[in-house]
């Protein structure tokens, strides 16, 4: 296995929800030397200077300035929330005084079927009253503690023909049996996060699949793991970001929350953290708003969000000529409803990107009578309207608590992102141009 898969699937097991996410990157921005700013606080920053903000524990944007007069933004975002299901205030059922099991529901849009019969664990944040006042602590329960036991095919001699879930009654996980005490889910929460049960007064807790990632298949070409979609593209882009070197624009991460179930939220792509960062930016360094929608117009962003690859079972389900396979290259969305923002422009441009970081990409168009999904980069654009386009790796099982993808992909994606923050997008002449 390379050092940057080990690296890949290392951080998704350290990062179970959007919260260690960020957690995790933030360790490792202060780490290569980054400022931490506060969007509370008056902004101070230099030319040449490295700096990261979080809004929610949940949505990161880092960013570097220039030692000298910029063009534009070089953005690259991405998401780190996954489907998954969210632990309910007064979560404990308990059932003819034998079993305890959680109330839950569900987040965003999954596969239901592979959450049955497989290890789960609890993990997000909770907020503790202390005589300091109101703290947000992450917790991470690492053990084997709930499961979601199946009925048995004798109890339900259809359900290979086809069934329909109720989340309400089917997929509750179970807990405890009949020894356990009242209140004890809750309080065991507390007391691994350092905290006494009295104490919390809110908590954001989501299950999670503690399968490992693995490599795997012939040649070790495939990669399995939870949360591909989006930490792939996540964590490959800051890769990416913290290895470029352009010197003519502002490089920009973004990692955003809540795109599972539709980015409205104060830290989705759909809000103003994007914009207000930009904003910033162009203020601390004593731009007019002229020049902050000049350096807009010559901005490009990607949309990085990850993209469905051929199902070898049901090829059928895929566009006639465009077929983005596994280890085949990253993939460029095209959608002419503008359920993703590529058009002719962002699609060129990534495409000399791709060529000078030696990738030759693949395409994804839906088929013209199935209906697709949607991802950040058009509610992005509706704050901060600059040349985008949609990628992202091919994958199989998109929502599964354990998706598939390709090794070659990724390690194309790392070299395309650090390839993107190396050169400069320029509009000259109405043309746009890439610098390095």
């Amino acid at each position: 296995m390379s050092d940057q898969i080990n690296d890949l699937l290392s951080f998704i097991e350290q990062s179970p929800t959007a919260f260690q996410a960020v957690e995790n990157m933030r360790r490792q921005l202060l780490t290569a030397g980054y400022t931490e700013l506060e969007e509370s606080q008056i902004w101070k920053l230099d030319e040449g200077g490295q700096f990261f903000v979080v809004r929610n524990q949940s949505a990161l944007i880092a960013f570097r300035l220039p030692t000298r007069k910029y063009s534009g933004f070089q953005i690259v975002a991405s998401h780190g929330d996954s489907p998954s299901f969210k632990i309910k205030e007064t979560p404990e059922m308990r059932v003819e005084d034998q079993y305890v099991k959680l109330n839950v529901e569900k987040y965003g849009g999954m596969l239901c079927a592979p959450w049955f019969d497989r290890p789960l664990s609890v993990a997000g944040r909770l907020i503790v009253e202390t005589p300091n006042g109101l703290e947000s602590w992450l917790v991470r329960v690492d053990r084997d503690l709930l499961m979601i036991p199946s009925l048995a095919i004798h109890m339900n001699r259809d359900v290979n023909d086809g069934y329909s879930y109720n989340v309400q009654k089917d997929l509750l996980p179970l807990w405890g049996d009949g020894s356990s005490e009242k209140g004890s889910f809750l309080s065991m929460v507390a007391r691994e996060a350092g905290a006494e049960p009295y104490s919390i007064r809110g908590s954001d807790l989501f299950l999670y699949n503690r399968m490992h990632g693995c490599v795997w298949g012939d040649g070790g070409r495939f990669l399995s793991a939870p949360r591909l979609d989006d930490i792939e593209c996540a964590y490959g882009s800051l890769q990416g970001f913290l290895q470029g070197s352009a010197a003519e624009c502002v490089p920009v991460f973004c990692m955003f929350d809540n795109e599972e179930v539709g980015s409205g939220t104060k830290q989705g792509a759909a809000s103003t953290f994007l914009r207000d960062t930009l904003h910033r930016i162009n203020g601390s360094a004593g731009r007019s708003e002229e020049e902050y929608l000049t350096s807009i117009a010559c901005s490009f962003m990607v949309s990085a969000d990850n993209a469905h690859a051929v199902h070898p079972n049901y090829a059928d389900k895929c566009d006639p000529t465009n077929h983005p396979y596994l280890n085949g290259g990253v993939v460029i969305k095209h959608s002419a409803n503008q359920k993703y923002t590529t058009d002719a422009v962002s699609d060129a441009l990534f495409r000399c990107i791709c060529d000078r970081a030696g990738t030759t990409p693949q395409h994804f168009h839906n088929r013209s009578d199935m209906l697709g999904g949607s991802t950040l980069g058009n509610l992005s654009g509706n704050q901060v309207a600059v040349n985008t386009v949609d990628i992202g790796l091919p994958q199989l099982a998109m929502h599964s608590p354990y998706e598939t993808a390709g090794v070659q992909d990724y390690l194309d994606f790392l070299r395309i992102c650090e390839k993107f923050y190396s050169v400069s997008v320029a509009v000259k002449d109405g043309r746009l141009t890439i610098q390095e």
